[in-house]
């Protein structure tokens, strides 16, 4: 049996894959390639923006309301289903010096070679000719960005290595070396675009600098 042209791409919660190369999935599982998203996290410790369903009950189980939400993006994205799914299994790191960031499920405290040999398995598995993922700051710094953006460039690299995790091998798996592997970017210009808009209707931006920010602090943070 022939190979099927494959994408693969590697996010850290449920949205970031519609918020960063949403159209790219659309795109090419139009077009026939055979295209599976990979989720590092359930989510469970994001936020809830609508009031009306911001209660304590939900939040106790939003890693399962996102989960769903996770299932109809990918139909939005692809009515007829041609979007594949995966996950790997960590639980939602959280912000920086955050109890949350702390809690030794989460994807930040794991270990980092046996969360690439989740996604090495994977490719094996799947066979991907493309792989995209995060850039190496995590889009915007958070945690699982980052660590979603190190274990997707390790496997990219481990995968087609005969030496690496030999475990699984031995399971009937074979090296696969994907051809190429992309980084999603957000370009800045089109960044400032929306945050003007934003401002201009009144809506608060992320984006938008605290007001006592220096230019160092700018040139970091870009």
């Amino acid at each position: 049996m022939a190979h099927r042209p494959t994408l693969m791409t590697v996010h850290a919660h449920p949205d970031d894959e519609t918020i960063t190369v949403g159209g790219t999935l659309a795109r090419y599982a139009a077009a026939g390639t055979r295209v599976i998203c990979v989720t590092s996290t359930y989510g469970e410790n994001g936020e809830i923006v609508v009031p009306e369903i911001d209660t304590p009950e939900n939040h106790a189980r939003l890693g399962e309301i996102r989960q769903g939400e996770m299932a109809a993006a990918l139909l939005a994205l692809s009515a007829e289903g041609r979007i594949e799914h995966r996950w790997l299994g960590y639980r939602d790191s959280g912000m920086m010096g955050t109890p949350e960031n702390d809690d030794p499920r989460a994807f930040w405290q794991s270990d980092q070679a046996e969360a690439t040999g989740r996604l090495v398995r994977l490719v094996r598995e799947l066979q991907p000719d493309v792989m995209v993922g995060e850039n190496d700051f995590g889009g915007y710094g958070h945690p699982d960005h980052i660590r979603a953006a190190l274990t997707c460039k390790a496997a990219f690299e481990a995968a087609g290595d005969p030496t690496a995790y030999p475990e699984q091998l031995a399971d009937g798996l074979r090296p696969w070396a994907p051809a190429k592997l992309y980084e999603s970017v957000f370009d800045l210009s089109r960044r400032e675009d929306l945050a003007a808009e934003l401002k201009e209707k009144g809506i608060p931006s992320w984006w938008e600098p605290p007001a006592d920010e220096t230019a160092e602090q700018r040139a970091q943070r870009e």
